[in-house]
């Protein structure tokens, strides 16, 4: 069953995009990419150029789709496969892409577009924010957590050997295009994956829809594409709210979207980029925050209860897989590295009740210590 296209504005002046959400979106990509652009910088050659940026797994099944639509509305398209997984954000992988646009000979009217996972999105949107100083930038996500996270708000990057997303930039997309048939053909633990995020929201903007997801869990999991449209469309929505109000990370507000990365992405990294998936350890980076915050004494222990019954029936891990010993200074010496410390404080977003969450500089380390104790695997 299909759905009809719907659509969110992210409001940022003449930077605004929309975000088309609806099944076949892809097939169409030639007249929407096209009116976006119109729309954005008010004209539009007759032959536009374009680098499709995908990777091994996407390329065949979606891209291939993007580059027809375009070649049919009269696109100069180009596409680059490049390796699948977290490995690929990288500068060297960077360079690969700008030796691409070189010999292609583009400028700064050539279109960046990112047909993949949250992977091939940020390292294509760094490469349209730092091509001859800026590029226009289209994502067209492909996995569920991409399309949920990562594909809005304008946050690029690749990973530092030692430390995740430290070298990048804020860099809007022009549009966004989520064609909820791609999610149809995700392997299930990519499914999954992606559902953290979506939980995560419930988690820390709106109570009312963290019940909705305890209620249609049977429609997720079954990946019904009405479900689908509904809570894709209100994670965007709920993202673009907070990015419109501090699109720069400057005022704090945007910082409660990292709510159980800085457990998350210190798990990631010292367990070896790709043996967690991003979604996995947020999904259990978000039941050491929910912790914390419970021996901090901000919530009650039904707080992270609800959190981890949730995360649990949509087949989301709630822990460390067996076998993985993380010594605590190693965890602790990661979070000092990630980028949302402050003058060396580490910095936690932690609930103070479900639906809501703030900022925390004050955290002993000896509590996140008694945490990561109590929480080691068995």
């Amino acid at each position: 069953m299909s759905v009809e296209s719907t659509s969110v504005t992210v409001s940022l002046g003449e930077r605004s995009y929309d975000i088309e959400i609806g099944s076949g979106i892809l097939a169409d990509s030639g007249r929407r990419f096209r009116g976006w652009l119109q729309s954005r910088s008010g004209s539009v050659p007759a032959s536009p150029t374009a680098l499709i940026v995908t990777d091994a797994h996407v390329g065949p099944l979606y891209a291939a789709t993007v580059a027809a639509s375009l070649s049919a509305d009269g696109w100069t398209c180009q596409t680059i496969e490049l390796p699948a997984g977290e490995t690929s954000k990288s500068l060297e992988v960077v360079a690969q892409v700008y030796d691409r646009l070189i010999a292609m000979q583009a400028d700064r009217r050539t279109v960046i577009v990112a047909v993949g996972g949250g992977v091939m999105g940020d390292l294509a949107g760094f490469v349209a924010a730092s091509w001859v100083r800026g590029v226009p930038f289209i994502q067209a996500p492909t996995t569920l957590l991409a399309a949920v996270d990562s594909s809005v708000g304008g946050k690029t990057g690749v990973n530092h050997p030692r430390a995740k997303n430290m070298i990048g930039a804020f860099y809007q997309p022009w549009g966004v295009a989520i064609d909820l048939d791609a999610f149809q053909t995700l392997p299930e633990r990519e499914y999954r994956a992606g559902l953290a995020e979506v939980v995560k929201y419930g988690v820390i903007l709106d109570e009312n829809f963290f019940a909705e997801l305890e209620a249609g869990v049977e429609r997720i999991q079954a990946r019904e594409p009405a479900m689908l449209q509904r809570i894709v469309a209100a994670s965007c929505q709920f993202k673009a709210d907070v990015v419109e109000q501090d699109e720069f990370e400057r005022t704090g507000l945007r910082a409660m979207l990292n709510y159980g990365h800085t457990f998350a992405h210190a798990f990631e990294t010292l367990c070896g980029y790709g043996t967690l998936l991003h979604g996995e350890a947020v999904s259990i980076g978000m039941l050491y925050a929910s912790r914390l915050a419970e021996r901090r004494g901000l919530i009650d222990a039904d707080v992270t209860r609800r959190q981890r019954l949730l995360l649990e029936r949509l087949g989301m891990p709630i822990s460390l897989p067996a076998g993985v010993d993380l010594s605590n200074e190693a965890i602790l010496g990661r979070m000092r590295l990630d980028k949302k410390t402050v003058a060396g404080s580490l910095r936690f977003i932690l609930p103070t009740k479900l639906g809501r969450v703030e900022t925390f500089t004050d955290v002993p380390e000896s509590d996140v210590c008694a945490v990561l104790d109590e929480m080691r695997p068995r």
